[in-house]
This record gives C-alpha cells, structure tokens and sequence, in this order.
C-alpha cells in the first residue's frame, strides 16, 4: 500500500485538542530513527509538525465536492423500504462502492432527476421517487410518474475521502503531499526517493475540520511478527497437516465461510485462501495442494447448520463430505451470535472435523465498518470489542485449535497509518487484496 521509514520506537503522550485556542503541548511523539517528530493541530485544516529542530505549519486542503450532472441511468428500481439503507433503490455512480455505496458520501438536497427524454420533466422526491440521503440510492415510487425502466437524468453533488502522507525529504524539510481522492479506497500518495513517510492524514467523506482520531502517525512499519518457534504452532497442532506438506501426500484445503471467502469483489488470485495456498507452496514446494471452497454470503455457520439435505449449502454434504484434511473457516457473520451459543455449536464443528480426520484453523474476523463495532475511532484500538473474537480465541486454547489471529492484525493497521475501513471496498465489511492479505498472513504464521 505504501513505502514506510525504517522501524522506529514510538513514546506516547497525553493529550487534548482545542481548536479555539490550541495548547502548545505535542499530541504525538515519535522517533524515527534520529528524528524526533511530534505535532499538534493549531487550526480546523492547520497542523504543526516538528522535527527535531525543524518545525513547519503544513495546510491541509478540504475535501471538494464532486460536482456531478445529468448522471444517465437506463432504469431505477423500485424502492424498498423493508431493505437496509445501502440497497433500497439504485445507487448513485458517485458514491457507488463494490455492491452497494459509502454511507454519507451523497450531499443532501443536493439531487435533481429528471425524465432522460424530452421535454426532461423534472421529477418531484417523495412523489415519483424516493431518496435514502445517508447512502445516496433512489427507488421508484407507485404511482409516480418514473416507471422502473424509464430511463433518467441524475444531477447531484458528493465527496470522496482522501489519505495525505506527512514526508521528510531527502532534503530535510518537512512536506503535506495530496493522496489521489476515492470514495471509500484511498491511498497515499506515492512517495520520493529519499522520503521519511512520517504520518497519514485522514480526510474523511464528513470531515469539516481536523481532529487527533484523523492523523494517524506511522508507529510501526509492519505487523510485529512473533518469533518463529520449534515447534511451529502447525507442527504443534496441525500435525496431519504438516506431514502432508513435508511428504509430498496430497492435501485436501477447503476454505470454508460467508462473502468474504467467496471474494466476488476482489480478483480470484486475491482471495484470502489463494493468497494463503499460493505462500503455503513457496513454503513446502514439494507439496501437493488441493484448494476447494465453499462459502455463502451473508451467511453464518448457523446458516449451514439449518440447511435441509439436498440444499446446495448443506453442511454435510457440503462441507463434512467434501473429506478435507484441514477446515480453514472464516465467519465474521458469527460475531453477532450469542458468546454461549458459538460455544456450543464450535464444539460440535470440532467433534464433526475430527470424526473424519480433518483439522481445523478458525480465522478471526477483520474489523468492520467502525459503528458496526461500537467504535467511535479507528485508532487505539488494538484490542477487538466483540465477545464473538475473545470466546473463539479462548475456545481454540481451550481446545487445542488452531487459530489464526486475522483480527489482531486488522487492529494494529492505525499503527501503520491506516485507517482499517478504507481497505473496505463496499466502505463496510469486504476487504480489498490488501485487506484480504491480512488473512493470509495470520494463516501461513503458523507455518
């Protein structure tokens, strides 16, 4: 995703944030290297960032609005308003993310539609057409005069969010270089040869003035991986596995979980279980590795657990008869579910996977969109609020399963300067080719 500085210890600081009268104390101390770096805002869009001795005020430009005009669409469906915000009625182009758009991009009272064919008859919201404002959909309305296949001319204006790299040169001063705006994947610009990549600014599709939760210092370059042990935690609690791979005798992977292993949105080499088996090869050359999936968006173990025999994502027969020699199951759609159910139906899982000799790895769940979690910032937030995560970790130790700690990683992306939620590519809960690498990552660890 971007070039980091060299490893660095960080110090932290207390803090607060007056924009009115801002106080000189640091928000922020880091050490990169030999430089020094800490900042504090000093205005809605100022922020003071000193490096050792040198200190600059850098200005950060506000996100602009999209000006969009006669957006063309061949038809609108129906609205719906039993469905969710996100997938009441077509989406706006603008705001458009993978399936469905990003929350608040759409700038409200801002829309005008109008019939595409002459004479381009205005048409009147509420009346022949309905508009979700939070997520910038709209949905023909009975008795209206828009018919779901009459094509229309959509005006309307949006914002897009952006990611801002705060850079030492090559030549010690201290610069704010522009990301490239999108609405809900931004990155960092790309930078120079020589550069110090010292934080990231957040601009966000809501943002009207700076705040501390929107600068994220690179406090880390990577993941701090753990020490390789012997054992390996594999050859520890995946033995089967392992011998398989060191033997040459074919192993059987099945990948098993919701929308997020099914990866429609990403491309097929970037699914997490592809990105894992491909390093799983580098790794064991000589292994014989066999990758099935079977997922099911939206859709939790649960789900398969009540599917009648014959249904395509019946449990037996779809997961226990497929004989795999090792279960990878992912699914953040249980971390709703009751901590003692998951319990319960875990060890079932469990007992069904070793009664036909296969082993099991459960992947924690990556962080999804931040309110959906009970979190009011993406940083600081290393340890993951749901009781769905520290019940399946305590039930793997218990248990002697396998676990690999995709979460832990999601939790830690502010220490690199991310933002988990902009590698989202719905802007809720599908992670792009970096995201899913996560996955891959805590997987091939425990190799």
């Amino acid at each position: 995703i971007m070039k980091c500085a060299s490893a660095f210890s960080i110090q932290h600081s207390t803090f607060s944030i007056q924009h009115s009268a801002p106080r000189p104390a640091p928000l922020i101390s880091a050490m990169f290297n030999q430089d020094v770096m800490t900042y504090r805002l000093t205005g809605a869009w100022q922020i003071q960032v000193r490096v050792n001795s040198i200190e600059v005020t850098l200005e950060v430009t506000p996100q602009k609005r999209c000006q969009v005009q006669d957006e063309y669409h061949a038809s609108v469906q129906e609205y719906n308003p039993k469905a969710g915000g996100y997938a009441r009625g077509t989406v706006l182009r603008g705001v458009k993310a993978d399936k469905c758009s990003t929350r608040y991009a759409f700038v409200p009272d801002s829309l005008t539609v109008k019939l595409a064919e002459p004479p381009h008859d205005t048409l009147q919201s509420g009346r022949d057409f309905q508009l979700e404002p939070e997520w910038g959909n709209i949905g023909c309305l009975p008795g209206g005069r828009l018919a779901a296949q009459q094509p229309v001319l959509c005006s309307y204006q949006h914002t897009k969010q952006r990611l801002d790299a705060i850079v030492k040169t090559k030549d010690g001063n201290i610069v704010l270089r522009q990301g490239v705006p999108h609405v809900c994947l931004p990155v960092p610009p790309p930078l120079e040869d020589g550069d110090t990549h010292l934080a990231n600014v957040f601009i966000d599709v809501t943002t009207t003035a700076l705040t501390d939760d929107l600068i994220f210092p690179i406090l880390e370059k990577a993941f701090p991986e753990p020490p390789r042990t012997t054992p390996t935690p594999a050859e520890q609690l995946l033995p089967k596995t392992v011998a398989r791979l060191k033997s040459g005798q074919p192993l059987r992977i099945l990948a098993w979980g919701d929308s997020v292993t099914c990866g429609s949105f990403v491309d097929e080499q970037d699914r997490w279980q592809c990105q894992f088996v491909r390093r799983l090869q580098q790794a064991f050359p000589g292994a014989v590795i066999e990758l099935l999936t079977e997922a099911w968006d939206g859709r939790s173990t649960g789900s398969y657990l009540q599917e009648p025999p014959g249904s395509i994502h019946n449990y037996q027969e779809k997961v226990l008869d497929l004989k795999p020699d090792l279960v990878i199951s992912e699914f953040v759609n249980d971390a709703g579910t009751a901590p003692e159910i998951i319990c319960d139906r875990y060890q079932k899982l469990h007992q069904d996977f070793t009664a036909i000799g296969a082993e099991w790895i459960i992947l924690t769940p990556h962080y999804v969109r931040p309110d959906w979690m009970g979190l009011t910032s993406q940083k600081n937030i290393d340890a993951d609020p749901r009781p769905y995560v520290k019940t399946i970790r305590k039930l793997a130790a218990d248990n002697g399963i396998a676990l690999a700690d995709a979460a832990l990683r999601h939790g830690r992306l502010w220490r690199q300067g991310i933002p988990y939620n902009t590698l989202m590519t719905n802007a809720i809960n599908h992670p792009n080719a970096a995201g899913l690498k996560l996955f891959a990552d805590a997987l091939i660890a425990l190799f």
